[in-house]
């Protein structure tokens, strides 16, 4: 892995038109594309420059038969029993962007337009759909069951920013698990599926499923049909038949990054590990990692998911934007796991410019203290030379110091406690936010 080259990063949206801003790259590798015997996982989450990303840990739960669940903006009925989750989510909503649960199943989601009409009104949004198949499934696979069926019952909408201005699109999704990962791309409560068994894949804010469709709504092909927009001939493309005929710029983009994304993990294949994932988040020549106008990278993950089940699945998450200028802090479910505190953020209650109506009329600082600390340094770095060197190699130590221990923790080499584990993530937490004092 090389010294990260610190410096920002992305972009996204602004209303529900698809010539906004957009930008989300996520990435699996399936063995034997991996260098060891696990799936791995990442994802880079681009949302508004000024947005917080918090990481909040969410332990497994039981509740009361018929109880409601309130999302960001519906309520949904709630299921007997939750799984422990840890996510990363803009600090105002209730899904998230990416995350994991005790089970070793990661999922990161993306903007999509499609030739479906985006629905008026709030339903469920695609970072909710997110957040309940983790809390929901035992594996990639019941995960995409979830979301499917979520979608038939509740569909997807609402404005995905905090913002009077909504601004709203459809979903794709990363799935992935121990074994295998799925590609679910959807346009409205329709949706493809595509199974990943070896192999690496990417996605990146447009459809990419073409005719190896390994699942998919009983009313996609009879509905491309009726709007005319397949003839029923031949082999049915799903990327081709849904996706805009006239591609905006920043589809086209999406587009180059999702290419460029393609080829970093075939130049990997066979050995692509959590460090090379880590470089992948930090290219900036690819636009991969990017900061363009009022948009960045707002948060990063990479997650190791060994096929032994016996060891422990691993969750890398910054917490902090810009992943060439943060620290990927490795995270473990276990006895003793709890809130890391410095990297959640205040909350407003029913004053949330959120719960209050008309949305988002008002503005908050939803700033944690770990984002504060980072930002202040990316400021002393931006303006002191000395400064900068010796903040970047403490960020460096810090990376590398996380990521030999889970080296040892996965070759047998470290069996640390439980409790140690468990709380290992709030240990790395604490001391960057130190080194930046």
């Amino acid at each position: 892995m090389k010294r990260p080259a610190l410096n920002p990063t992305s972009p996204q949206m602004a209303s529900s038109s698809p010539d906004a801003p957009c930008s989300c790259d996520c990435f699996v590798s399936v063995p034997p594309a991996s260098a060891i015997p696990a799936v791995i996982f990442a994802k880079n989450s681009d949302r508004p420059r000024d947005e917080v990303q918090e990481v909040v840990f969410v332990p497994a739960g039981t509740h009361t038969p018929g109880s409601r669940l309130q999302c960001t903006y519906i309520e949904v009925e709630q299921v007997s029993k939750t799984h422990a989750v840890i996510l990363s989510r803009p600090s105002w909503l209730w899904g998230a962007e990416m995350g994991a649960n005790e089970h070793g199943v990661c999922i990161g989601n993306e903007a999509v337009w499609t030739k479906e009409p985006l629905r008026e009104g709030e339903a469920l949004l695609g970072m909710d759909l997110l957040r309940l198949a983790l809390e929901r499934s035992t594996s990639a696979q019941e995960a995409l069951h979830v979301i499917t069926g979520l979608l038939e019952r509740y569909g997807q909408g609402g404005s995905c920013l905090e913002d009077p201005a909504p601004f709203c699109y459809h979903n794709t999704f990363l799935l992935a698990d121990r074994t295998e990962a799925w590609v679910l791309e959807t346009a409205g409560r329709l949706w493809a599926a595509q199974r990943i068994q070896e192999g690496a894949r990417n996605i990146s804010n447009q459809l990419s499923i073409g005719t190896d469709i390994s699942a998919q709504h009983p009313e996609l092909q009879t509905h491309a049909q009726a709007q005319g927009w397949w003839d029923g001939q031949g082999t049915f493309d799903f990327a081709q038949v849904f996706s805009l005929t006239q591609q905006p710029v920043r589809m086209e983009a999406a587009k180059a990054r999702f290419l460029a994304g393609r080829e970093l993990l075939r130049q990997q294949q066979g050995g692509i590990t959590a460090e090379v994932m880590m470089g992948i988040l930090r290219d900036k020549e690819s636009g991969i990692c990017m900061d363009s106008g009022g948009f960045r990278t707002t948060a990063s993950m990479v997650s190791v998911l060994p096929q032994d089940p016996t060891q422990p699945c691993v969750h890398f998450l910054t917490a902090t934007p810009d992943p060439s200028r943060s620290v990927f802090k490795p995270f473990i479910f276990g006895v003793g796991v709890a809130q890391a505190p410095q990297v959640l953020s205040p909350t407003f209650g029913a004053q949330d410019p959120v719960r209050t109506l008309p949305r988002f009329q008002t503005q908050v600082d939803r700033r944690h203290i770990l984002y504060r600390g980072h930002q202040a340094a990316l400021g002393l770095m931006e303006s002191d030379q000395d400064r900068e060197q010796q903040l970047r190699q403490k960020q460096w130590d810090l990376e590398q110091e996380g990521l030999k221990a889970v080296r040892g923790l996965l070759a047998s080499e470290w069996a640390p406690p439980f409790q140690e584990l468990g709380s290992l993530f709030q240990a790395f937490v604490k001391r960057e936010s130190q080194a930046y004092v």
